[in-house]
């Protein structure tokens, strides 16, 4: 799945200047697993608002898991966490477990 198939990149309402870099830095981030702790091999994007806060309040992790961490915080606050489940496709996964919004389906 490219970037541009997804209605709401096509458009350009959301991201009318989304670069080929940005692109695969959103794709990354959509297929990024949290590594350890409660919600170990958790897509990011699915983890509850909660814990991305505790994280937010108590400091990320060092180095690219905190960047992550910090985006996926940023994202759920506008909202926009339901545009990265479509980008994980390239990544093998079935969709079998997320589960994490009221938008599935869209």
């Amino acid at each position: 799945m490219k970037i541009e198939d997804i209605p709401a990149f096509r458009s350009n309402a959301i991201y009318p200047a989304l670069e080929q870099g940005e692109a695969e830095q959103l794709r990354d981030l959509a297929q990024a697993k949290m590594p350890f702790g409660k919600y170990a091999g958790r897509y990011l994007s699915d983890l509850p608002e909660h814990y991305l806060l505790w994280f937010k309040r108590e400091g990320f992790p060092q180095g690219e898991l905190g960047k992550k961490m910090a985006a996926i915080c940023e994202l759920q606050a506008s909202g926009l966490e339901v545009l990265l489940p479509p980008l994980r496709q390239n990544s093998g996964d079935d969709f079998s477990d997320y589960k994490s919004t009221p938008f599935k389906g869209l």
